[in-house]
């Protein structure tokens, strides 16, 4: 794209295009006010000089006349130079006031661009219309900030979980390779093991990035929760008869909610999931419904099994937090679902919070939603 020549009105800066344009205004006044005064004056002049008695033909008439038009000419010039120095100096303030959030506005998109995204945006009390501008900068920036983020945490999660699971697939081959062990049912199942675990990992990250991003299709409707809950009791609870767990569920549901009921659903079996991992065969998994007084429903998912320490409580929704050892996640899990059960409940506009009295005393994963407002 060719550069405009230094004399275009694009290639001036604000000031001089701002002083120009009051030029054009104020040089179109004064050719107007001169043009009346030269043209109409005079007439109306000699006319009023003949209303007070004078005859149309004295000799004064012409000199009154003529100190009219010096007069007008000298006002018309002492007002364009007051004009002229005005538009100079309102040209100069605005120009400056206006150049402050502009140049704040071009050096924070500068810094945008090489990948800092701090809100470095700001109106420098030029108006309303440029604190909303700079507002708006930054609540990007914040979201492009955000984003990075999650994009990096992703990265930094993925190499970290990669690793075992390649770690032990190339020892099995290598162990085949140097004849340690043979190509068996054994070794193919564990190897096929660990590809099934690449798979759901991919999957999972998969997502909890669209989760977090609030990228998850939603098709919302009012239903009661009691039925989403048995929906999910009854699915899960071949698992854990299988594991001698007792599962139960304490209140009828019968309040409304408008929600996905797959979604939440989903986030239920990723609950009901991380009880089964954290429950000894014997132990109990309660369900408890109950209504709020804050026009909310709550889901209490509770279990007698290996409990939470103080310390690792407010990691529990981080993506493949690793506590101690009876908290970590067994080969079944890849670590992420409960940091997608709580975006999923966040996206319906509730929330998803943990509890444990300590290590062996059991923990709680607390649901909360909004009641439908049908339920007026």
């Amino acid at each position: 794209m060719s550069r405009a020549p230094a004399f275009h009105p694009r290639s001036w800066s604000l000031g001089v295009r701002l002083f120009v344009a009051q030029g054009v205004v104020l040089v179109a006044a004064l050719v107007t006010a001169g043009g009346v005064a030269a043209l109409i004056g005079p007439t109306l002049f000699h006319a009023h000089l003949v209303e007070i008695g004078h005859s149309p033909d004295s000799p004064e008439i012409p000199h009154i006349e003529q100190a009219y038009l010096d007069a007008s000419g000298a006002s018309l010039l002492v007002a364009a130079l007051v004009a002229t120095g005005c538009a100079l100096a309102v040209s100069f303030y605005v120009t400056r006031r206006i150049r402050r959030p502009l140049e704040s506005l071009s050096r924070a998109a500068e810094a945008l661009s090489v990948g800092q995204h701090e809100p470095l945006a700001t109106g420098e009390g030029a108006g309303a219309e440029f604190d909303t501008v700079a507002g708006a900068f930054n609540e990007m920036a914040d979201r492009l900030a955000s984003s990075e983020q999650t994009r990096l945490r992703l990265l930094g999660d993925l190499a970290h979980e990669l690793r075992t699971p390649l770690a032990n697939i190339k020892a099995h081959l290598e162990a085949v390779d140097d004849g340690v062990t043979d190509w068996n049912t054994e070794t193919r199942s564990l190897v096929l093991a660990e590809i099934d675990h690449l798979g759901r990992l991919a999957g999972d990250l998969n997502e909890v990035s669209r989760a977090e991003e609030g990228r998850v299709s939603m098709d919302a409707h009012d239903q009661p929760i009691g039925e989403i809950v048995r929906d999910v009791v009854d699915n899960q609870r071949p698992r854990y008869l299988s594991k001698a767990i007792s599962l139960r569920i304490e209140g009828t549901g019968d309040t409304i909610v408008r929600v996905d009921p797959i979604r939440i659903g989903q986030a239920l079996n990723n609950l009901l999931n991380n009880a089964l991992r954290h429950t000894p065969g014997g132990g109990t998994v309660t369900i408890r419904i109950q209504d709020l007084a804050t026009a909310q429903v709550s889901v209490e998912v509770t279990d007698t099994g290996d409990g939470i320490s103080a310390d690792q409580l407010p990691h529990v929704f981080d993506r493949f937090y690793r506590g101690d050892a009876s908290r970590a996640r067994d080969a079944a899990g890849s670590g992420v679902g409960l940091t997608i059960a709580r975006a999923l409940v966040e996206a319906h506009g509730g929330t998803l919070r943990a509890s444990s009295a300590g290590p062996g005393r059991g923990a709680a994963f607390t649901l909360t939603l909004p009641r439908s407002r049908a339920e007026g």
